[in-house]
């Protein structure tokens, strides 16, 4: 009987229709929806380089020093870490679901920075670096040429000036790296038989090289307060950084 009486009347029934839908996508922003809670907990990444230290010396000068700080940081559930020959750490806290990925950052942050003054001469000056993120890759993407013109040195490089920044600024993206990372550089090849028959150690081509591979400012003539009279300043430039092999072969050690 009910039903009939809207099948009867069609142009009623469909003014109803009308009506109720429109009540319910008016409501439906009010509704109080429950969202999905966070499944994934949120994870902390350090990560610093010493240059030249095996796996076995990162691990103990400079991978055991953060850990031992960063254990205990607030709401953290585990921590992992990794020491690689070529200098790399990496160390991992993942923290409960419901701890703010922002706040245990900086917590991590701050041990970190009570950790440093321990850490080696050369492992300060890299920094080390603390991010928001997983150690799970999302996304690779492969750079290449079409007609092999351009080597892997010079697709590195484009990257890293052209690439990387602009997929960081994306939303949601915490990291971009470039594997196989290659860089336009002078590279030095010692021999430590000759070495050792000067009494030299590979710290003491590295000093030499900081020593005397330098980018300067070599300052103004003319710069007020001047004499009366002075009419001109100028700017004077001096040798940067050495560019040509011969000029690293005339340093001094």
């Amino acid at each position: 009987m009910f039903a009939d009486f809207f099948i009867k009347r069609p142009v009623f029934s469909s003014v109803c229709a009308l009506i109720i839908l429109l009540l319910g996508a008016i409501s439906i922003p009010t509704l109080p929806t429950a969202r999905l809670p966070e499944i994934a907990p949120p994870q902390v990444q350090v990560t610093t380089t010493y240059v030249g230290a095996s796996a076995e010396i990162v691990e103990d000068t400079v991978t055991t020093v953060l850990e031992r700080q960063i254990n205990g940081v607030e709401g953290m559930k585990y921590m992992e870490s990794a020491s690689s020959n070529d200098g790399q750490s990496t160390i991992i806290a993942t923290f409960d679901p419901s701890r703010n990925k922002d706040i245990a950052a900086v917590d991590v942050q701050n041990r970190v920075s009570i950790a440093t003054p321990q850490l080696p001469e050369q492992v300060r000056q890299i920094g080390v670096t603390v991010n928001k993120q997983s150690n799970n890759i999302l996304l690779a993407l492969g750079l290449y040429s079409e007609n092999d013109e351009y080597d892997s040195i010079f697709l590195s490089n484009y990257a890293d000036l052209y690439i990387v920044d602009a997929l960081k600024r994306i939303n949601g993206v915490s990291e971009a790296r470039i594997f196989g990372e290659r860089r336009y550089a002078m590279r030095l090849w010692l021999d430590p038989n000759k070495l050792a028959s000067r009494n030299l150690t590979a710290q003491d081509v590295v000093d030499a090289l900081q020593e005397q591979n330098l980018q300067v400012g070599a300052g103004q003539i003319g710069q007020p307060p001047t004499v009366d009279g002075q009419e001109f300043q100028l700017d004077l430039r001096a040798i940067g950084r050495l560019t040509e092999v011969s000029e690293f072969d005339d340093m001094v050690i």
